[in-house]
């Protein structure tokens, strides 16, 4: 009954379009009620606090703030034209720029949204330039701004650590490594799909002469020179990853440690090197950083109020139970519990979803003897893939607004990503090698 209740009234919230967190909140505050009257609510502040203050925590809002300064310091733009200076000249050139750029700033930013919101207005135009159409090239934008959450280093393999880590032991260290193929894989997954659409002719549009885009249109091979040039003035971006993730396994410093690392960096960067960050930037950069870390902490908490009843009333237990009961193959398992997670994907948030499912499915993975770091990185993928899923994926709603698209006609071109990555996320759950070779070779427990 406690089950059916509490999922119910979420479903119901969901559907009527309610936002999750507050879905999350009203759904468990009812159960509470219900089960032990007004008293139970003592527990709201306890759990609600318990769940923010942990120290692993504190990393999001610093890799929030670095992100967020890395667009206003110009480092996003630079990074575009190195990219385009490096590959531009190919055939379909400006689809791998678009590809290239979407994990290079994802390795700054770590968030699926912030990545096709810093590069979406430049590279959409210079798609649609360059043969796309609009929907076509937004929904580019939109599946490779996933990969934001893959790529090291990623804010959901935090909150996955958080939360497994009361069942499991596992290092966000050795997740971030194992993010490194997977993410690789979906880039080359969505090149293909994107060049697929071009090569079908059905991309062919233009846009008359928009001046950003014109910067970026297709030309002859970049010199040495060139390429050196660009190289030289994207190198304080390309040394953010390098700093963070050598930091963290060189035994510098921990992934919170090096979250702060990297907002000192982006402002010394910013300020001194690249001279576009002004003092007076900085209310705005910090305003826009605590309205996302808001967001985030909102979630956190009422999704960790969600976990709370769902361990405390056996439900999670229950629900494991039932997952075992329906098949004893890992593979058919597996396959189920990719199912889920895509269909659970398309309608909530990764960080709601990490504390919903991880209780119920822990047990799961630890009868089948499944590395945890693989389950971490094929939860992370699938939920990576429900930032571009309709009808609520929040990377397809960014992408829309910024390359003026009606909603269902990017849902519409965004199919062809879709497929490339679900077979990119079944190669990854079924081949745990992708993901543990990295961090086995680096000797990363």
């Amino acid at each position: 009954m406690t089950t059916l209740l509490l999922f119910g009234i979420f479903a119901i919230l969901v559907i009527i379009r309610i936002p999750i967190a507050i879905s999350l909140a009203v759904s468990s505050i009812v159960v509470l009620l219900m089960s032990g009257g007004i008293d139970n609510l003592a527990l709201v502040p306890d759990v609600l606090y318990s769940s923010v203050a942990k120290f692993t925590l504190l990393a999001i809002p610093f890799f929030v703030l670095a992100g967020v300064i890395m667009d206003y310091a110009g480092i996003s733009k630079r990074l575009i034209h190195f990219a385009d200076v490096c590959v531009g000249h190919l055939k379909g050139g400006m689809i791998f720029v678009t590809v290239i750029t979407a994990i290079f700033f994802a390795a700054i930013s770590g968030s699926g949204p912030a990545t096709v919101a810093a590069i979406g207005s430049i590279l959409i135009p210079a798609l649609v330039k360059n043969g796309m159409k609009r929907e076509s090239a937004s929904a580019l934008l939109a599946s490779s701004g996933s990969i934001g959450i893959v790529i090291p280093p990623s804010i959901a393999f935090i909150v996955f650590a958080v939360v497994a880590g009361d069942q499991i032991s596992i290092s966000i260290g050795r997740l971030f490594v194992a993010g490194i193929i997977p993410g690789l894989l979906m880039g080359i997954g969505f090149i293909i799909s994107a060049l697929y659409v071009k090569n079908r002719g059905l991309a062919k549009q233009s846009i008359g002469n928009e001046e950003i885009a014109a910067t970026l249109e297709k030309r002859e091979r970049a010199s040495g020179k060139e390429v050196f040039k660009a190289f030289r003035s994207a190198i304080w971006g390309l040394l953010i990853p390098v700093i963070i993730l050598g930091g963290i396994y060189g035994g510098i410093f921990t992934p919170t440690e090096a979250a702060v690392v990297a907002v000192f960096y982006g402002f010394i960067v910013g300020i001194f090197i690249y001279r576009e960050l002004r003092i007076k930037d900085i209310f705005k950069i910090l305003y826009d950083a605590s309205i996302q870390t808001a967001v985030i902490t909102f979630i956190v908490s009422a999704a960790s109020l969600f976990a709370y009843i769902i361990t405390t009333e056996q439900i999670a237990q229950t629900m494991s139970d039932s997952l075992l009961g329906l098949s004893s193959s890992p593979i058919v398992s597996l396959l189920i519990i990719n199912i889920i997670l895509l269909i659970a994907g398309a309608f909530i948030d990764a960080i709601s979803a990490f504390y919903i499912f991880v209780p119920i499915l822990i047990p799961v993975i630890i009868h089948f003897n499944i590395d945890p770091t693989v389950f971490g990185v094929f939860m992370t993928v699938n939920l990576a893939i429900g930032l571009f899923t309709p009808p609520v994926g929040l990377n397809l709603y960014v992408a829309s607004g910024i390359g003026n698209v009606k909603i269902h006609k990017i849902s519409k071109a965004i199919v062809p990503f879709l497929i490339s990555a679900v077979i990119v996320l079944l190669l990854i759950t079924y081949i745990p090698a992708l993901s543990t070779f990295l961090p086995n070779l680096m000797g990363i427990k």
